[in-house]
């Protein structure tokens, strides 16, 4: 029986010329981020799986690839529950081993901490355009700045890499877990049902304000806390200026120097940006992980009609590991959607090198192949991507081949002599 040879579902194989413009890619991010100052890092693609089921990756937990004890850890017969047979995961994102890895390094490490992780992760999601199982993240981190510098220099180091890959009239969509939560206590609501109302209210997009009301009203909670909810939403969008609305109204439930500090970051951000993309002030992105204790933002692409990435602030993660907070920010592009962009737009890679290839027919060996290959060194040493490769049969086949790769010159080698 013939082996399979496609890839395991989810996953997939990447072709040579999705290759080039991933390494591309990676390198402009590299490049621009390092300019904003963030070190690269790495961790292990495996995690303890109780750092993983910390309750602290929302929907993502439900989706971890876990890894069974090995050896004679592993007894089967004597298993009861999971615990029994699971000890390690597959990471499904980046911010939680970076979170690990920061306690683990801290004193080893500069204060403020600003991070470059890039990698793949595994989530068991179901397999769709643009979403795969293993899927390679991006994030940029601040660990250790409390202040609104943190966010403004992920904005801007973001909003420049996206602007250098050529993205035009895109947005950054920003709000905060603490403004969310204050229009969820002036209408009513408890605290214990915060995240249930946030999951709800993070469909207002796909279901509209009157499907929002409806699932709030069918979970049981009081029209009136209900009504008084959904007013705020309709009231700002009619005020023209939705952020001065929210101020005002929150008055008593939402301290003043969030406010504040939220102005500041948009309009520091505002002041210094290019005009490529817009700063949106959302009061109904919510972000679904519950890490998260302040800022969020989200990168909405026209092209894409959804989310390209996101990240926010997340204050109370690094205690979960040493028992003392450290403030903490972070924001991922979506790397796998923007080259899915790139790749339907028909990108090519910029290339200022002259590409050229030697074909050499079969017969041709010994002192002749030594003096070909010895001609192409040369020619690599003065700055020419060279390919090396013997003729085949289909010769016009080969050329058409290599053009569509970019080749621009050939010269072909017989056992007779040189024919360009």
């Amino acid at each position: 029986m013939a082996l399979n040879k496609k890839p395991v579902n989810g996953m997939k194989d990447i072709m040579p010329e999705e290759m080039q413009i991933r390494d591309y890619v990676m390198g402009v991010i590299r490049e621009t981020y390092g300019k904003f100052g963030f070190t690269p890092m790495e961790t292990p693609c495996m995690e303890n799986i109780e750092n993983l089921s910390s309750r602290q990756g929302g929907e993502n937990e439900k989706l971890i690839f876990k890894v069974m004890k090995r050896g004679a850890q592993l007894n089967l017969e004597t298993a009861k529950t999971e615990e029994d047979v699971v000890d390690f995961g597959m990471r499904y994102d980046l911010t939680v081993p970076l979170v690990r890895y920061y306690a683990n390094h801290a004193n080893e490490l500069p204060s403020p901490f600003k991070a470059l992780q890039m990698g793949n992760v595994w989530r068991a999601d179901r397999p769709q355009k643009g979403r795969y199982r293993q899927f390679m993240q991006c994030d940029i981190d601040i660990l250790g700045e409390e202040s609104n510098l943190a966010e403004i220099e992920l904005i801007l180091a973001t909003t420049t890499t996206l602007g250098k890959l050529g993205f035009r009239n895109f947005e950054i969509r920003i709000n905060d877990r603490r403004i969310l939560k204050a229009m969820a206590a002036y209408s009513g609501f408890g605290e214990e049902d915060y995240d249930n109302i946030f999951i709800t209210l993070d469909k207002m997009d796909k279901i509209g304000i009157e499907g929002v009301e409806r699932e709030l009203t069918e979970a049981g909670y009081d029209s009136g806390n209900v009504e008084r909810y959904l007013a705020l939403f309709k009231d700002m969008n009619a005020s023209g200026d939705t952020l001065a609305f929210i101020e005002e109204k929150m008055t008593g439930f939402l301290d003043e120097t969030v406010k504040a500090g939220f102005r500041e970051i948009i309009e520091s951000v505002n002041a210094t940006k290019g005009d490529h993309f817009k700063l949106v002030f959302d009061p109904t992105l919510v972000r679904g992980m519950s890490y998260y204790t302040g800022t969020i933002f989200e990168i909405a692409m026209p092209e894409l009609g959804a989310s390209c990435g996101g990240g926010g602030r997340y204050d109370k993660m690094v205690g979960r590991f040493t028992g003392k907070d450290v403030p903490a920010c972070g924001f991922s592009i979506g790397f796998e959607r923007i080259i899915l962009i790139l790749m339907e737009s028909g990108f090519k890679v910029p290339d200022q090198s002259r590409k050229v290839a030697y074909l050499i027919e079969k017969g041709v060996s010994g002192e002749s192949l030594c003096k070909i290959i010895a001609e192409a060194q040369e020619e690599r040493q003065s700055g020419a991507q060279v390919l090396v490769a013997r003729m085949n049969k289909n010769k016009k086949f080969q050329r058409e081949q290599l053009t569509a790769q970019g080749y621009e010159a050939f010269r072909q080698f017989y056992k007779e002599g040189l024919k360009n």
